[in-house]
């Protein structure tokens, strides 16, 4: 007999299909399942900021009957151990060691999934493009901006978007078949995500996605790589992300050749010459 789908696989599987005011729900559930199980319906909609009706048609679309159905599974689900059930409210964050234990544990198992012919795909892909566009919004932002910065070394058409006062429009406008975009879509994900993923599937340019462990299997994407985000703390662990932009740049280095070590060496010249370093 057929096992139904866990409370937290039922969110996950439903959010790319809800409306904005129910994604919005829906990623504060993905994100701190356990308040779900610790709220009534009324408190997790002031939670949310949205409205009870919003609540009420979110868990029908996860195929409960009703509010009550969804807490005492989430709450089930709660007892048998999820660590995004931990207690968000007294988070250990004094046990240094067991810090770093979770940032180990998070690139391993990060990397482990890694398929390294595929990483060399996307890097020749890189090397090859008209033109490299590199998208991250809110957390995200920071990474496409390291991501862009770390490849300028062997890639001359590469840049980090959307910039201050740039609409995304301006650049997707721009992107054609030839390019590659990578985006960063690690949460909390800006509600157009799923537009933006389309459109840029309709410019026809390479599309590599970057996520976290919550975000489904995008059909859409050349390479979809997902980082394991676990944390003892209230903040999400970005050391995986960290660790495979540098894999991602240090392979695409390597593929340069001799063309790459040319372009650094002229890059070391020109920072020496202008007393940069």
């Amino acid at each position: 007999m057929s096992r139904e789908p866990r409370f937290l696989s039922r969110v996950r599987a439903a959010l790319p299909t809800l409306g904005p005011a129910e994604r919005k729900l829906g990623e504060l559930v993905a994100d701190f399942p356990g308040e779900l199980a610790s709220y009534n319906a009324s408190e997790l909609a002031l939670l949310a900021s949205v409205s009870n009706a919003t609540v009420t048609r979110f868990v029908r679309r996860l195929g409960y009957a009703s509010y009550e159905e969804a807490r005492v599974d989430a709450r089930r689900e709660r007892v048998s151990g999820s660590r995004l059930y931990a207690d968000t409210d007294t988070p250990d964050v004094t046990d240094v060691s067991g810090h770093a234990l979770r940032d180990g544990e998070n690139i391993r198992d990060t990397l482990a999934r890694i398929d390294l012919p595929a990483i060399d795909g996307l890097t020749e892909k890189l090397l090859s493009a008209r033109k490299v566009w590199v998208i991250g919004f809110r957390a995200s932002a920071a990474f496409a901006s390291y991501m862009q910065w770390q490849l300028t070394q062997v890639i001359e058409n590469i840049v980090a978007i959307p910039g201050p006062g740039q609409t995304m429009g301006e650049h997707i406008a721009s992107v054609q078949q030839g390019d590659l975009v990578i985006l960063f879509a690690l949460r909390r994900r800006v509600a157009q995500t799923d537009l933006l993923i389309e459109r840029i599937a309709a410019s026809k340019a390479a599309f590599a996605l970057i996520s976290d462990e919550s975000m489904q299997i995008e059909p859409r994407a050349d390479w979809h790589l997902h980082c394991e985000t676990r944390s003892s703390g209230p903040l999400f662990s970005h050391a995986a992300v960290m660790s495979l932009c540098g894999l991602i740049a240090n392979r695409a280095i390597v593929q340069a050749g001799t063309t790459g070590r040319r372009r650094l060496a002229s890059i070391e010249l020109l920072n020496d010459s202008l007393d940069e370093l």
